[in-house]
């Protein structure tokens, strides 16, 4: 290689590398200048076990889920037991809350995104009442355009630490649970009366109806039938039935009465005795309070039978404590007047 050859090639190797140099400087640049924080953990030294209680708080209302021996309960609905899945999914979902964006943040987009006095805080607790972490949680964030924000499942949320108030992060989950919607948060598992031997409903003004059989595969009797009145079989197994189906839409707050209720007393063939009080409706919820007596009778042919309902006691006795939410779907044709049970005249004659 001659001299000329070999001062060419210094030369080009100079270019190439101010190239080089320049194009790394604007792509430096255009990065963000908090991208070491893409993809780490929002919670470095949260630890499941050690998460005794979560706060919500939200403008007008609080939530508190909190560790009570081996239940979780919720404080303000008198230590209503808490659905144990969704608090184990909720903490999960913290600890692996990932930073999919950061960026600054002034006043005026903390309002615009609900971090400002708006937001929903979260804040996780030790046994000792030590607070373990703290989060804002801002607007749904969306990847595209939706008709109705509110009731679209987001992308993720915008959320901020209250100790870094100046960045606000994108992260991938929507925290749909991060309310303080006692419904959201509870075990909607319900008294259940199975096998019904005798219901009896009394509505406030005095009027009601009585249904009795002699076994499970025994036809219903209407007690008190006048003259020409005939029992509608279906309506009257749906009147028994939907009782063993109940589900919880939610608990009332503590100290909520209920007024002028519509009386309920019904008897199973496995010889337990509910006595049902059923308030007005509210929304599309009726509200419910109950007292349950009796033993499981002894069934030698059933004896699996017999232990899931020795199982199920013991929360229907918690649950005896409160008013219940029931949706009304639920008690609806139990709920039927006595002329709605009986066969219409022209479908008696055939």
């Amino acid at each position: 290689m001659n001299a000329r050859i070999a001062l060419i090639l210094v030369v080009l190797l100079a270019v190439l590398g101010g190239a080089a140099l320049v194009y790394h400087q604007q792509e430096k640049s255009r990065r963000p200048e908090n991208i070491g924080t893409l993809g780490q953990n929002l919670f470095k030294e949260l630890k499941a076990a050690e998460i005794a209680s979560i706060r919500i708080v939200e403008p007008k209302s609080t939530l508190t889920v909190r560790r009570n021996d081996e239940r979780w309960v919720i404080a303000e609905r008198a230590d209503f037991p808490a659905d144990l899945n969704k608090v184990r999914e909720f903490v999960l979902q913290a600890l692996s809350l990932k930073v999919g964006q950061s960026e600054p943040i002034g006043d005026k987009d903390r309002a615009r995104l609900n971090l400002d006095e708006s937001a929903t805080q979260v804040e996780f607790g030790a046994a000792d009442g030590k607070p373990l972490a703290k989060l804002l949680v801002g607007k749904k964030y969306f990847k595209r355009e939706v008709e109705n924000p509110e009731k679209a499942r987001a992308d993720g949320r915008f959320v901020a630490l209250p100790g870094d108030p100046k960045t606000v992060y994108v992260v991938s989950d929507p925290l749909a649970q991060a309310t303080t919607k006692s419904a959201e948060w509870i075990d909607k598992s319900s008294f259940q009366v199975e096998k019904v031997k005798t219901l009896e409903v009394r509505y406030p003004a005095g009027e009601g109806w009585r249904i009795e059989r002699d076994g499970d595969n025994a036809d219903w009797r209407l007690v008190g039938a006048k003259p020409g009145e005939k029992l509608e079989l279906t309506k009257a197994n749906a009147a028994s039935y939907s009782l063993g189906l109940l589900e919880l839409a939610d608990v009332a707050p503590k100290g909520t009465q209920i007024e002028a209720p519509v009386a309920l007393e019904a008897t199973t063939l496995d010889g337990l005795a509910y006595s049902i009080k059923v308030g007005k409706l509210q929304g599309d919820n009726y509200p419910v309070s109950f007292t349950s007596s009796g033993t499981p009778r002894k069934d030698d042919k059933d004896a699996e039978r017999l232990k899931k309902l020795e199982e199920r006691l013991p929360r229907e006795k918690v649950l005896s404590d409160y008013v219940l939410l029931v949706p009304k779907s639920k008690l609806e044709d139990t709920l039927k007047k006595r002329a709605e049970l009986l066969e219409k005249k022209d479908e008696a004659k055939k």
